[in-house]
C-alpha cells in the first residue's frame, strides 16, 4: 500500500487524517461483484462499516444495494443515489420518524426484528395508506465464534425474533392489512473467518424454510446477512478477503427455492483494508516498565482497540522508509493516543524501531469501523480523508 514518494507527501499533510487506497477498494469490489454474479447473488453495501461519501460514490456505481440502520443511513443511501429498490433498513430499534420516512420513500424492505415492531410498522404504513414489505429477523442461534461484542445470532443476544415465537410472529402478520412478508433475514455476527459457521447457518435456514413452506407460507427473498472476516494482521497479503470461498458455501449449502432470491449485506470485508490511520508521533516517553509512544490520533479517530481491544497492525512508516537516517532496532512500546482516558491505547508492549517525535506511523485495515465511528470527544476536531488518486 506505502511507498517512499507517498510517505514523502504524507510529511506535508496534517496529522491525523484517514488514508483511502482506491486501487484496494475497486479491486475488492470487482471481485466481489465478480464471485456473486458467478450464483446470482444480490450485495447490498451495510453502510455502518463506513458512510463516507466518496467510498458510497465508488460502491453505488458497482450497482450494489444498501443495508442500513438508521434513518440517516437511509438518507445517505437515497442521497448518494443507491437505487430505491434496493435499499433495506434493519436494525432493532426503529422510530416512527426513521419507518415513515423510509416508507414514503418506498424503500425495499424493512427486517423487522419483533412482534411489536412489525405492530407499528403496520399502523404507520395504514396512516400512509402504503404497505410496507417486511423480512423478519430470525434469530438462528449458530455462534459465529468471533467476539461476544460483535456476535449476533444466539438468543441470548438483543437480535432477531426467536424461532419459538413464529406461530404468535405470523398471527400477528395474518392480522395486519398493511403489511407484506417477502423475505427471511439472519445475521450471526462479524469478522467471522472460519467458513464453517456459515454452514451451519445455511443448515439452520434450511430447516426454517421448512417450516414456512410446510404452512404454504411464500418466501420470495432469502438475506444471509454478511459477517465476512479480514486479515487484521496481513493486511497486505490479504488485502482482498476470499469472497470465491465465502459464496460456495452457500451455494453449496443452501437449498434456494423455485424463484427465491438470495441477499447479504457486506460491509467490513469490502471496505476495511483500504483505510488507514496516518499519524505522527508527538513524545516518547519513558516509563518505569514500558516506554510509551504518543501519538496525535486517539480513540476518537480509532475506538475499536479501546471498545474491544481489537488488534490492528502499527506500522512506523519513517522508520520502513527511511531506515538509513534513523536507528532501527527495536524497542517494546505501548502505543497510545492524546485522549484523556487510560482505555486510549491501540497496543501494549509492541516491537517498533526506535521511535522519535514527528514520526508517521499507519494504523492499518482503518476502513471500516474507524471514521464512521469517530468522535469529538475532547472537542476533538474530526480527522479528514485523504484519497490515493488525489495526493
Amino acid at each position: 500500500m506505502f511507498n517512499k514518494s507517498l510517505i514523502e507527501k504524507f510529511q506535508t499533510i496534517e496529522t491525523p487524517f484517514y488514508y483511502y487506497d482506491l486501487d484496494i477498494l475497486n479491486r475488492t469490489i470487482a471481485d466481489v461483484k465478480a464471485e456473486s454474479e458467478k450464483h446470482n447473488f444480490n450485495i447490498h453495501y451495510a453502510l455502518k462499516a463506513n458512510t463516507n461519501q466518496q467510498i458510497l460514490k465508488i460502491i453505488c456505481n458497482a450497482g450494489f444495494g444498501a443495508d442500513c440502520v438508521s434513518g440517516n443511513e437511509v438518507k445517505a443511501a437515497l442521497r448518494n443515489q443507491f437505487v430505491t429498490e434496493s435499499i433495506v433498513f434493519a436494525g432493532v430499534g426503529k422510530t416512527d420518524k426513521e419507518i415513515i420516512e423510509s416508507l414514503t420513500a418506498d424503500i425495499f424492505c424493512f427486517n423487522c426484528e419483533s412482534i411489536e415492531e412489525i405492530k407499528v410498522i403496520n399502523q404507520l404504513a395504514a396512516s400512509l395508506n402504503k404497505k410496507a414489505r417486511i423480512a423478519l429477523r430470525i434469530n438462528p442461534n449458530v455462534n459465529a465464534n468471533t467476539h461476544h461484542y460483535i456476535t449476533t445470532g444466539l438468543e441470548e443476544n438483543k437480535f432477531g425474533i426467536n424461532f419459538w415465537e413464529l406461530e404468535a410472529v405470523m398471527e400477528v402478520i395474518k392480522n395486519s392489512p398493511n403489511i407484506q412478508l417477502i423475505g427471511l433475514h439472519f445475521h450471526i455476527g462479524s469478522q467471522i473467518c472460519d467458513l464453517e459457521p456459515f454452514r451451519l447457518l445455511c443448515t439452520r435456514v434450511n430447516e426454517i424454510q421448512q417450516w414456512f413452506s410446510s404452512r404454504n407460507i411464500s418466501i420470495t427473498h432469502l438475506n444471509l446477512g454478511g459477517g465476512l472476516g479480514v486479515d487484521y494482521h496481513e493486511p497486505d497479503k490479504n488485502a482482498i478477503p476470499n469472497f470465491k470461498s465465502y459464496f460456495a458455501v452457500f451455494h453449496k449449502f443452501l437449498e434456494i427455492k423455485k424463484n427465491q432470491q438470495v441477499h447479504f449485506e457486506l460491509g467490513r470485508s469490502m471496505v476495511a483494508q483500504c483505510g488507514s490511520l496516518i499519524s505522527k508521533v508527538l513524545f516518547v516517553k519513558e516509563g518505569k516498565k514500558t516506554n510509551f509512544i504518543i501519538l496525535d490520533a486517539g480513540m476518537t479517530e480509532l475506538i475499536r482497540p479501546a471498545l474491544y481491544q481489537s488488534y490492528h497492525k502499527i506500522e512506523n512508516l519513517t522508520a520502513d522508509f527511511f531506515s538509513t537516517n534513523i536507528n532501527t532496532n527495536e524497542t517494546k512500546y505501548d502505543v497510545v493516543g492524546p485522549i484523556c482516558e487510560s482505555s486510549d491505547c491501540f497496543a501494549k508492549a509492541l516491537l517498533l524501531p526506535a521511535s522519535e517525535r514527528g514520526h508517521l506511523f499507519a494504523i492499518r485495515t482503518t476502513g471500516a469501523y474507524g471514521q464512521v465511528m469517530s468522535l469529538e470527544y475532547n472537542l476533538r476536531e474530526k480527522a479528514p480523508s485523504i484519497y490515493s488518486d488525489s495526493i
